[in-house]
Protein backbone atom coordinates (compact mmCIF):
# COMPACT_ATOMS: atom_id res chain seq x y z
CA UNK A 1 0.00 0.00 0.00
CA UNK A 2 1.38 3.21 -1.00
CA UNK A 3 -0.17 6.95 -0.31
CA UNK A 4 -1.59 8.46 -3.04
CA UNK A 5 -0.15 11.71 -4.02
CA UNK A 6 -0.05 14.47 -1.72
CA UNK A 7 1.34 17.83 -1.59
CA UNK A 8 0.72 19.35 2.13
CA UNK A 9 -0.23 23.01 3.49
CA UNK A 10 2.85 25.17 1.96
CA UNK A 11 2.67 28.85 0.92
CA UNK A 12 2.48 29.53 -2.73
CA UNK A 13 5.74 30.96 -4.09
CA UNK A 14 5.29 34.28 -5.89
CA UNK A 15 7.75 36.95 -7.50
CA UNK A 16 9.95 38.68 -5.54
CA UNK A 17 7.79 42.21 -5.23
CA UNK A 18 4.44 40.03 -4.82
CA UNK A 19 5.85 38.16 -1.72
CA UNK A 20 6.91 41.41 -0.38
CA UNK A 21 3.54 42.69 -0.67
CA UNK A 22 1.70 39.29 0.66
CA UNK A 23 3.72 39.69 4.03
CA UNK A 24 3.25 43.75 4.36
CA UNK A 25 -0.66 42.48 3.32
CA UNK A 26 -0.81 39.63 6.11
CA UNK A 27 1.19 41.53 8.62
CA UNK A 28 2.05 38.62 10.74
CA UNK A 29 5.54 38.31 10.92
CA UNK A 30 5.53 35.57 8.65
CA UNK A 31 9.02 35.00 7.06
CA UNK A 32 8.09 31.80 5.21
CA UNK A 33 5.47 34.52 3.19
CA UNK A 34 8.76 37.05 2.27
CA UNK A 35 10.73 34.12 0.17
CA UNK A 36 10.13 34.55 -3.59
CA UNK A 37 10.12 31.38 -6.09
CA UNK A 38 13.31 31.64 -6.97
CA UNK A 39 14.08 30.88 -3.14
CA UNK A 40 13.12 27.24 -4.37
CA UNK A 41 15.62 27.05 -7.32
CA UNK A 42 18.45 28.85 -7.15
CA UNK A 43 21.83 28.00 -5.63
CA UNK A 44 22.53 31.29 -4.07
CA UNK A 45 20.39 34.26 -4.91
CA UNK A 46 19.76 37.60 -3.52
CA UNK A 47 16.43 37.88 -1.89
CA UNK A 48 15.01 41.01 -2.94
CA UNK A 49 16.29 44.56 -1.70
CA UNK A 50 17.66 45.45 1.57
CA UNK A 51 19.88 48.00 2.95
CA UNK A 52 22.50 45.36 4.32
CA UNK A 53 21.81 42.66 1.39
CA UNK A 54 20.34 39.45 2.29
CA UNK A 55 21.70 36.05 0.38
CA UNK A 56 19.98 32.52 0.09
CA UNK A 57 22.23 29.92 0.20
CA UNK A 58 20.97 26.22 -1.04
CA UNK A 59 24.20 25.04 -2.68
CA UNK A 60 24.50 22.12 0.15
CA UNK A 61 28.33 22.85 -0.33
CA UNK A 62 28.09 25.84 0.29
CA UNK A 63 25.73 25.23 3.18
CA UNK A 64 28.64 22.81 5.10
CA UNK A 65 31.14 25.56 4.25
CA UNK A 66 29.36 28.37 6.03
CA UNK A 67 27.75 26.19 8.80
CA UNK A 68 31.57 24.79 9.71
CA UNK A 69 32.98 28.02 9.33
CA UNK A 70 36.55 26.73 9.90
CA UNK A 71 37.55 30.45 9.30
CA UNK A 72 35.08 32.09 12.16
CA UNK A 73 33.44 34.69 9.55
CA UNK A 74 30.08 33.32 9.53
CA UNK A 75 29.06 33.63 13.06
CA UNK A 76 24.90 33.67 14.19
CA UNK A 77 23.06 36.48 12.48
CA UNK A 78 23.63 39.16 14.44
CA UNK A 79 19.71 40.12 14.09
CA UNK A 80 18.52 37.06 15.09
CA UNK A 81 20.90 36.65 18.43
CA UNK A 82 19.92 40.37 19.33
CA UNK A 83 16.62 38.93 19.45
CA UNK A 84 16.86 35.75 21.52
CA UNK A 85 19.22 37.36 24.12
CA UNK A 86 16.49 38.21 26.34
CA UNK A 87 15.55 34.80 26.80
CA UNK A 88 18.41 32.92 26.53
CA UNK A 89 21.56 34.92 27.45
CA UNK A 90 24.43 34.93 25.63
CA UNK A 91 24.34 30.68 25.39
CA UNK A 92 25.66 28.16 23.70
CA UNK A 93 22.84 28.35 21.40
CA UNK A 94 23.96 31.65 20.24
CA UNK A 95 27.47 32.42 21.35
CA UNK A 96 30.51 32.16 18.70
CA UNK A 97 34.04 31.92 18.68
CA UNK A 98 35.85 31.26 22.21
CA UNK A 99 32.55 31.64 24.49
CA UNK A 100 31.51 29.22 22.35
CA UNK A 101 34.04 26.81 22.65
CA UNK A 102 34.05 27.30 26.46
CA UNK A 103 30.55 26.52 26.78
CA UNK A 104 30.65 23.70 24.24
CA UNK A 105 33.45 22.20 26.13
CA UNK A 106 31.32 22.69 29.81
CA UNK A 107 27.94 21.25 28.73
CA UNK A 108 28.76 18.67 26.25
CA UNK A 109 29.68 15.85 29.52
CA UNK A 110 26.15 16.39 30.07
CA UNK A 111 24.83 14.58 26.96
CA UNK A 112 27.18 11.64 28.38
CA UNK A 113 24.59 11.18 30.98
CA UNK A 114 21.66 11.07 28.49
CA UNK A 115 21.32 7.63 27.67
CA UNK A 116 18.58 6.85 25.19
CA UNK A 117 17.34 3.65 27.20
CA UNK A 118 17.56 5.43 30.07
CA UNK A 119 15.60 8.51 28.89
CA UNK A 120 12.92 6.26 27.52
CA UNK A 121 11.46 5.75 30.88
CA UNK A 122 10.85 9.34 31.36
CA UNK A 123 9.74 9.68 27.36
CA UNK A 124 7.01 7.20 28.36
CA UNK A 125 6.11 8.64 32.29
CA UNK A 126 5.52 11.91 29.83
CA UNK A 127 3.09 10.37 27.71
CA UNK A 128 1.17 8.03 30.30
CA UNK A 129 0.48 11.50 32.24
CA UNK A 130 -1.05 12.98 28.56
CA UNK A 131 -2.64 9.96 27.90
CA UNK A 132 -4.81 10.47 31.42
CA UNK A 133 -5.63 14.50 30.19
CA UNK A 134 -6.16 13.11 26.57
CA UNK A 135 -8.69 10.26 27.81
CA UNK A 136 -10.81 12.49 30.04
CA UNK A 137 -11.13 14.80 26.90
CA UNK A 138 -11.95 12.36 24.57
CA UNK A 139 -14.40 11.00 27.37
CA UNK A 140 -16.05 14.33 27.60
CA UNK A 141 -16.34 14.87 23.67
CA UNK A 142 -13.91 17.52 24.15
CA UNK A 143 -11.69 19.47 21.33
CA UNK A 144 -7.87 20.04 22.44
CA UNK A 145 -5.14 22.21 20.69
CA UNK A 146 -3.00 20.34 18.70
CA UNK A 147 -0.77 22.44 19.09
CA UNK A 148 -0.78 23.17 23.03
CA UNK A 149 -0.76 19.35 23.35
CA UNK A 150 2.38 18.74 22.10
CA UNK A 151 4.04 21.62 23.52
CA UNK A 152 2.39 20.15 26.68
CA UNK A 153 4.07 16.70 26.31
CA UNK A 154 7.37 17.54 24.94
CA UNK A 155 8.01 20.22 27.65
CA UNK A 156 6.78 17.25 30.57
CA UNK A 157 9.69 14.88 28.80
CA UNK A 158 12.51 17.38 29.08
CA UNK A 159 11.73 18.50 32.67
CA UNK A 160 11.95 14.66 33.22
CA UNK A 161 14.82 14.21 31.45
CA UNK A 162 16.45 17.31 32.18
CA UNK A 163 15.33 18.11 35.72
CA UNK A 164 14.10 14.80 36.84
CA UNK A 165 10.71 16.66 37.85
CA UNK A 166 7.08 15.88 35.97
CA UNK A 167 6.18 19.51 34.41
CA UNK A 168 4.74 21.87 37.31
CA UNK A 169 1.14 22.35 36.16
CA UNK A 170 0.55 25.37 34.80
CA UNK A 171 4.24 25.78 33.28
CA UNK A 172 3.54 24.11 29.74
CA UNK A 173 0.52 26.72 28.79
CA UNK A 174 2.17 29.68 30.29
CA UNK A 175 5.52 29.02 28.32
CA UNK A 176 3.51 28.46 24.90
CA UNK A 177 1.53 31.47 25.41
CA UNK A 178 4.65 33.48 26.33
CA UNK A 179 6.46 31.65 23.31
CA UNK A 180 3.99 32.62 21.03
CA UNK A 181 3.81 36.29 22.10
CA UNK A 182 8.11 36.32 21.98
CA UNK A 183 7.63 34.59 18.15
CA UNK A 184 5.32 37.13 17.36
CA UNK A 185 6.73 40.13 18.35
CA UNK A 186 10.28 39.35 18.36
CA UNK A 187 12.24 42.42 16.92
CA UNK A 188 13.79 39.82 14.19
CA UNK A 189 10.63 39.55 12.38
CA UNK A 190 9.85 43.18 11.78
CA UNK A 191 9.84 43.62 8.21
CA UNK A 192 11.05 47.06 8.55
CA UNK A 193 13.84 46.18 10.80
CA UNK A 194 14.50 43.27 8.28
CA UNK A 195 14.62 45.00 5.38
CA UNK A 196 15.84 48.60 6.63
CA UNK A 197 18.18 48.17 9.42
CA UNK A 198 21.88 48.59 9.08
CA UNK A 199 24.20 45.11 10.20
CA UNK A 200 25.40 45.15 13.35
CA UNK A 201 22.39 47.84 15.16
CA UNK A 202 21.15 47.18 18.51
CA UNK A 203 18.02 45.77 18.66
CA UNK A 204 15.42 47.20 21.40
CA UNK A 205 12.45 44.55 22.15
CA UNK A 206 9.23 45.81 22.92
CA UNK A 207 8.30 45.56 26.46
CA UNK A 208 5.74 42.90 25.95
CA UNK A 209 7.97 40.58 24.16
CA UNK A 210 11.05 41.32 27.38
CA UNK A 211 8.18 40.41 29.86
CA UNK A 212 7.02 37.39 28.24
CA UNK A 213 10.83 36.66 28.49
CA UNK A 214 11.38 37.57 32.07
CA UNK A 215 7.88 35.43 32.68
CA UNK A 216 9.84 31.81 31.28
CA UNK A 217 13.02 32.74 32.42
CA UNK A 218 11.18 32.42 36.02
CA UNK A 219 10.07 29.35 34.96
CA UNK A 220 13.45 28.13 33.92
CA UNK A 221 14.87 29.08 37.27
CA UNK A 222 12.34 27.97 39.65
CA UNK A 223 13.30 24.12 37.87
CA UNK A 224 16.95 25.04 38.22
CA UNK A 225 16.63 26.41 41.86
CA UNK A 226 16.81 22.74 43.28
CA UNK A 227 19.77 21.77 41.69
CA UNK A 228 22.02 24.81 43.35
CA UNK A 229 20.98 23.47 47.43
CA UNK A 230 24.02 21.93 49.02
CA UNK A 231 21.49 18.56 50.17
CA UNK A 232 20.95 18.22 46.00
CA UNK A 233 21.35 15.21 44.99
CA UNK A 234 19.87 14.35 41.07
CA UNK A 235 21.30 12.35 38.70
CA UNK A 236 20.33 14.18 35.53
CA UNK A 237 20.96 16.85 32.93
CA UNK A 238 20.85 19.77 34.93
CA UNK A 239 23.28 18.54 37.73
CA UNK A 240 25.66 17.56 34.89
CA UNK A 241 25.88 21.50 33.85
CA UNK A 242 25.91 22.57 37.34
CA UNK A 243 28.64 20.44 38.10
CA UNK A 244 30.54 20.99 34.79
CA UNK A 245 33.77 23.47 35.50
CA UNK A 246 35.45 25.51 32.93
CA UNK A 247 38.85 23.55 32.28
CA UNK A 248 41.10 26.46 31.87
CA UNK A 249 39.66 28.52 34.90
CA UNK A 250 38.27 26.10 37.29
CA UNK A 251 35.15 28.27 37.32
CA UNK A 252 31.16 27.38 37.16
CA UNK A 253 28.30 28.50 35.64
CA UNK A 254 26.49 31.75 37.50
CA UNK A 255 22.64 30.89 38.33
CA UNK A 256 21.89 33.31 35.44
CA UNK A 257 24.20 31.26 32.71
CA UNK A 258 22.40 27.99 34.23
CA UNK A 259 18.96 29.49 33.19
CA UNK A 260 20.43 30.50 30.13
CA UNK A 261 21.85 26.77 28.54
CA UNK A 262 19.74 24.51 30.66
CA UNK A 263 16.70 27.13 29.08
CA UNK A 264 18.11 26.10 25.59
CA UNK A 265 18.19 22.93 26.24
CA UNK A 266 14.16 22.85 27.89
CA UNK A 267 12.94 25.62 24.97
CA UNK A 268 14.68 24.35 22.06
CA UNK A 269 14.40 20.05 23.09
CA UNK A 270 10.06 20.94 23.31
CA UNK A 271 9.51 23.76 21.17
CA UNK A 272 11.48 22.04 17.83
CA UNK A 273 10.10 18.53 19.01
CA UNK A 274 6.33 19.85 19.38
CA UNK A 275 6.50 22.10 15.93
CA UNK A 276 7.26 18.80 14.06
CA UNK A 277 5.05 16.40 15.75
CA UNK A 278 2.00 19.25 15.32
CA UNK A 279 2.47 18.57 11.46
CA UNK A 280 2.92 14.93 11.98
CA UNK A 281 -0.05 14.21 14.21
CA UNK A 282 -2.05 16.68 11.38
CA UNK A 283 -0.69 14.57 8.56
CA UNK A 284 -1.56 11.33 10.01
CA UNK A 285 -4.71 12.10 10.93
CA UNK A 286 -5.85 13.53 7.57
CA UNK A 287 -4.23 10.82 5.49
CA UNK A 288 -6.15 6.85 5.85
CA UNK A 289 -3.19 5.85 4.09
CA UNK A 290 -0.53 7.01 6.05
CA UNK A 291 -2.34 6.29 8.94
CA UNK A 292 -3.34 2.99 8.40
CA UNK A 293 0.21 2.15 7.43
CA UNK A 294 1.57 3.24 10.59
CA UNK A 295 -1.16 1.38 12.84
CA UNK A 296 -0.27 -1.71 10.70
CA UNK A 297 3.18 -1.46 11.22
CA UNK A 298 2.62 -0.57 15.15
CA UNK A 299 0.96 -4.51 15.23
CA UNK A 300 3.20 -6.37 12.98
CA UNK A 301 6.14 -5.15 15.34
CA UNK A 302 4.95 -4.63 18.92
CA UNK A 303 1.32 -7.14 18.74
CA UNK A 304 -0.45 -5.83 21.99
CA UNK A 305 2.39 -5.60 23.99
CA UNK A 306 3.47 -2.32 25.89
CA UNK A 307 6.35 -0.27 22.89
CA UNK A 308 9.31 -1.16 24.37
CA UNK A 309 12.70 0.89 23.12
CA UNK A 310 13.94 -1.89 21.51
CA UNK A 311 10.69 -1.63 19.19
CA UNK A 312 11.53 1.69 17.70
CA UNK A 313 14.26 0.71 15.11
CA UNK A 314 11.96 -1.49 13.95
CA UNK A 315 8.93 0.59 13.29
CA UNK A 316 10.75 1.44 9.76
CA UNK A 317 7.73 3.91 8.15
CA UNK A 318 7.20 5.66 11.35
CA UNK A 319 10.18 6.57 11.17
CA UNK A 320 10.33 8.01 7.62
CA UNK A 321 7.22 9.35 7.84
CA UNK A 322 8.72 11.22 10.79
CA UNK A 323 12.17 12.41 8.57
CA UNK A 324 9.71 13.40 5.83
CA UNK A 325 7.54 15.65 8.23
CA UNK A 326 11.24 17.20 9.39
CA UNK A 327 12.03 17.22 5.58
CA UNK A 328 8.76 19.52 4.52
CA UNK A 329 8.48 21.42 8.01
CA UNK A 330 12.37 21.59 9.99
CA UNK A 331 11.43 22.62 13.36
CA UNK A 332 14.33 25.30 12.51
CA UNK A 333 13.14 26.96 9.29
CA UNK A 334 15.95 29.33 9.04
CA UNK A 335 19.60 29.27 10.41
CA UNK A 336 20.89 33.18 9.51
CA UNK A 337 24.84 33.67 9.76
CA UNK A 338 26.04 37.01 8.84
CA UNK A 339 29.28 37.74 7.10
CA UNK A 340 31.78 39.55 9.11
CA UNK A 341 34.21 40.63 6.10
CA UNK A 342 34.06 40.77 2.78
CA UNK A 343 33.95 37.06 0.94
CA UNK A 344 32.38 34.95 -1.84
CA UNK A 345 29.91 32.65 -2.14
CA UNK A 346 28.71 30.49 -4.67
CA UNK A 347 30.91 32.96 -6.92
CA UNK A 348 28.68 36.14 -5.53
CA UNK A 349 30.90 38.65 -3.81
CA UNK A 350 29.28 39.08 -0.30
CA UNK A 351 29.84 42.54 1.54
CA UNK A 352 30.84 42.57 5.15
CA UNK A 353 27.68 42.63 7.42
CA UNK A 354 25.20 41.02 4.82
CA UNK A 355 23.08 38.40 5.96
CA UNK A 356 23.52 35.09 4.82
CA UNK A 357 20.38 32.76 4.77
CA UNK A 358 20.85 29.42 5.02
CA UNK A 359 17.41 27.81 5.41
CA UNK A 360 16.22 24.13 5.70
CA UNK A 361 13.22 25.13 4.39
CA UNK A 362 14.31 26.07 0.74
CA UNK A 363 17.19 23.80 0.37
CA UNK A 364 14.68 20.63 1.63
CA UNK A 365 11.82 21.57 -1.04
CA UNK A 366 14.54 22.84 -3.69
CA UNK A 367 13.22 21.70 -7.17
CA UNK A 368 17.03 20.87 -8.76
CA UNK A 369 17.48 18.68 -5.33
CA UNK A 370 14.46 16.84 -4.91
CA UNK A 371 12.45 14.24 -6.97
CA UNK A 372 8.86 16.11 -6.47
CA UNK A 373 9.81 18.40 -4.10
CA UNK A 374 6.97 19.47 -2.44
CA UNK A 375 5.16 16.53 -2.59
CA UNK A 376 4.92 14.04 1.08
CA UNK A 377 6.65 11.08 0.37
CA UNK A 378 8.11 8.59 3.28
CA UNK A 379 9.04 6.02 1.17
CA UNK A 380 11.64 8.55 -0.39
CA UNK A 381 13.65 7.61 2.87
CA UNK A 382 13.77 3.63 1.99
CA UNK A 383 17.15 2.00 1.42
CA UNK A 384 16.30 0.77 -2.02
CA UNK A 385 15.33 4.86 -2.57
CA UNK A 386 18.78 6.03 -1.04
CA UNK A 387 20.10 7.65 -4.27
CA UNK A 388 17.10 9.84 -4.00
CA UNK A 389 18.35 11.64 -0.85
CA UNK A 390 20.95 14.64 -1.88
CA UNK A 391 23.77 14.82 0.12
CA UNK A 392 24.09 17.48 3.01
CA UNK A 393 20.67 18.54 1.58
CA UNK A 394 18.71 17.48 4.56
CA UNK A 395 19.85 19.49 7.68
CA UNK A 396 16.61 20.14 10.13
CA UNK A 397 19.21 19.76 12.99
CA UNK A 398 22.03 21.96 11.48
CA UNK A 399 25.14 21.18 10.57
CA UNK A 400 29.09 20.92 11.18
CA UNK A 401 30.42 21.40 14.61
CA UNK A 402 26.58 23.11 15.62
CA UNK A 403 24.73 20.05 14.65
CA UNK A 404 21.92 19.59 17.44
CA UNK A 405 23.19 17.08 19.98
CA UNK A 406 19.45 16.14 20.48
CA UNK A 407 18.59 14.69 17.49
CA UNK A 408 18.90 10.98 18.31
CA UNK A 409 16.92 11.98 21.36
CA UNK A 410 14.08 13.67 19.09
CA UNK A 411 13.94 10.91 16.70
CA UNK A 412 13.02 8.35 19.42
CA UNK A 413 11.21 10.56 21.45
CA UNK A 414 8.64 11.29 18.26
CA UNK A 415 8.80 7.33 17.26
CA UNK A 416 7.37 6.47 20.91
CA UNK A 417 5.29 9.46 20.88
CA UNK A 418 3.57 8.91 17.49
CA UNK A 419 3.24 5.12 17.64
CA UNK A 420 1.35 5.48 21.48
CA UNK A 421 -1.04 8.28 20.79
CA UNK A 422 -1.97 7.05 17.28
CA UNK A 423 -2.36 3.25 18.68
CA UNK A 424 -4.56 4.21 21.14
CA UNK A 425 -6.84 7.40 19.74
CA UNK A 426 -8.40 8.23 16.30
CA UNK A 427 -8.51 11.75 16.13
CA UNK A 428 -10.13 14.48 13.96
CA UNK A 429 -9.04 17.82 13.33
CA UNK A 430 -10.72 20.64 12.66
CA UNK A 431 -10.47 22.97 10.07
CA UNK A 432 -12.52 25.84 10.01
CA UNK A 433 -10.11 27.61 7.92
CA UNK A 434 -6.95 26.32 6.18
CA UNK A 435 -4.04 25.37 7.52
CA UNK A 436 -1.08 27.58 6.60
CA UNK A 437 2.23 27.07 8.05
CA UNK A 438 4.03 30.24 9.51
CA UNK A 439 7.70 30.61 10.43
CA UNK A 440 9.38 32.71 12.76
CA UNK A 441 11.73 31.23 14.65
CA UNK A 442 9.88 27.80 14.57
CA UNK A 443 7.76 26.51 11.64
CA UNK A 444 4.20 26.40 13.28
CA UNK A 445 0.97 26.64 11.66
CA UNK A 446 -0.58 30.13 11.44
CA UNK A 447 -3.60 29.27 13.68
CA UNK A 448 -3.57 26.57 16.40
CA UNK A 449 -5.27 23.28 14.84
CA UNK A 450 -7.91 21.98 16.87
CA UNK A 451 -8.42 18.16 17.62
CA UNK A 452 -10.93 15.82 18.76
CA UNK A 453 -9.34 12.75 19.84
CA UNK A 454 -11.44 9.38 21.14
CA UNK A 455 -10.22 6.25 22.42
CA UNK A 456 -10.28 3.23 19.91
CA UNK A 457 -11.97 0.30 20.45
Amino acid sequence: MTETAYIPPRPVPLPTTLSLLRVMWQGDGNLLGLLPNKAYTVETGWLGWSRRSILVVNDPSEVRRILADPDGIFPKNDLMTGAVEPLIGDSIFVSSGETWRRQRRMVAPAFGNLQLSRAFSAMDAAIDAREEALDRSAADGEDVSLDLTMSWLTADVICRTVFSAPLAPGVAQDVYEDFKIFERSAAHVELKRLILAPAFEDIPQHERVLAACARIRKHLGTMVDPHLREDADFDDIASAVVAARDPETGAAFTREELIDQLGVFFLAGHETSASALTWAFYIAATRPDVLGRIRDEITQVCGDDAIAFDHIPKLSYLKNVFKEVLRLYPPITFIPRVALKPCEIGGRKVPRGAMIMVAPWTIQRHEKLWKNAARFDPDRWTPERANDIPKDAYIPFGLGPRICVGAAFASVEASLILARLLRRYDIRIEESKPVRPVARLTTRPADPITARFARRG
